[in-house]
């Protein structure tokens, strides 16, 4: 190791995500790990290749504490790239960066950040660049729902993930409707519509597929492709198993064109709707790094390395050819995905051969997300958490 390498600051460490970043750049042994999170304890601070851990006032419910934490911190220390993990700290310190002259983020300016994580703003881009994406009535508020003729089945989509409201965030859920009752029942849950604008789109049938991109400066790096295999909730949620495959060029060419548009900087990973005829819809852009990050790096493609290089003006290499059908499986991820499967009303020859699937070892090119020989205390320490979360 360079006897005095850049120093990095990985955040939001208890993400599956930081974890993958931070055993990354360690294992390559050109960076200084330090990591930080809201938590007593994480799973990237308990990694061998973070050097120092810390802890920090919670970003999402005190997020001026948090900004004030991080101008301290790295007033006082220097770190060459500070990487969040999640849209909470990304948007965040980019809203704030004016007040953080200090630090350097792998991201593309705040403005065009948001332009593609707000759904209504990627939906009218995605019109004036010929990309398709679905049939979408837009609304400021739930008030202007009143007297409108909806199609079922749609879905009401937040403009945002996350909306930052000066002071905290809200989460907001995207959720199915099926009827005129159920639309009611989720506007009523969702008290955070009667002031923030959403959409309802055309439901479209078929399966997700995404592409991930790193770009530098506007010009693109590297794509790849994943397949979900098993999720949690089984029915669509989090890859508690999936795969590498061969990326999809008619959606790598919509996604480049989208990023292109933008003069995008750092990763995305581009979202679309398959149909069963093939037909690709735009769906949303994920701005940040994704939670099966680590799938990437086991199939040769070293996103958070190649992104700190481009960041900090060094060479890298793109991989044209990476492992296909190399797999990732998040444990402790895929007991509770069997666990809501079982529970299910689905048939028993189904469970059965679901718990068949689940119980199966796979010895050549699978390997466990948290749960690596060379770094244990990740996996420990969420075994701990789990537990923990079980006899609450």
């Amino acid at each position: 190791m360079d006897s005095n390498p850049p120093g990095v600051l990985v955040l939001d460490a208890n993400q599956r995500s930081a974890l993958a970043v931070t055993r990354s750049l360690g294992k390559s042994g050109q960076f200084l790990i330090t990591t930080a999170d809201a938590t007593t304890q994480a799973l990237a601070g308990a990694s061998r290749y973070s050097k120092a851990y810390l802890q920090h006032p919670d970003p999402c419910h005190h997020p001026r504490d948090f900004i004030a934490w991080i101008k301290d911190l790295t007033g006082r220390q220097h770190f060459d790239l500070v990487i969040p993990t999640t849209e909470v700290t990304s948007q965040l310190l980019l809203f704030c960066k004016d007040e953080l002259p200090g630090i350097e983020l792998p991201f593309a300016p705040y403005e065009t950040v948001m332009a593609l994580s707000d759904k209504i703003s990627l939906v009218e881009l995605a019109r004036s660049l010929d990309i398709p994406a679905p049939e979408s009535l837009v609304f400021n508020n739930a008030a202007e729902l009143e007297g409108v003729s909806v199609s079922y089945p749609c879905v009401l989509k937040p403009a945002l993930s996350r909306i930052f409201t000066g002071h905290d965030w809200i989460y907001t859920h995207v959720k199915v409707i099926q009827d005129e009752a159920g639309l009611k029942q989720a506007l009523d849950r969702a008290p955070y519509l009667k002031t923030y604008p959403f959409m309802l789109q055309d439901f479209i049938p078929g399966h997700g597929g995404g592409i991930f991109c790193l770009y530098n400066k506007g010009e693109p790096l590297q794509f790849f492709a994943h397949e979900r295999l098993r999720e949690k909730p089984p029915e669509g949620g989090v890859s508690v198993l999936s795969r590498s495959v061969p990326v999809n060029e008619e959606l790598k060419a919509s996604a480049k064109k989208l990023l292109d548009a933008v003069n995008w900087h750092g990763v995305a990973m581009v979202e679309f709707r398959v149909t069963p005829e093939g037909k690709a819809y735009l769906m949303e852009v994920n701005t940040r790094f994704w939670g099966s990050l680590q799938l990437a790096v086991d199939s040769g493609v070293d996103f958070p390395l190649m992104l700190a290089r481009a960041q900090l003006g060094q060479p890298l290499n793109s991989m044209e050819d990476y492992r296909i059908d190399q797999r990732l499986r998040w444990l402790l991820g895929d007991v509770d995905s069997l666990y809501l499967y079982l529970k299910g009303r689905q048939p028993w020859m189904k469970k059965f051969m679901r718990l068949v699937s689940f119980l199966s070892i796979r010895l050549r090119h699978q390997k466990h997300e948290i749960n690596r020989l060379h770094d244990l205390m990740p996996a420990w320490l969420e075994f701990r958490q789990y537990l923990k979360a079980l006899v609450k």
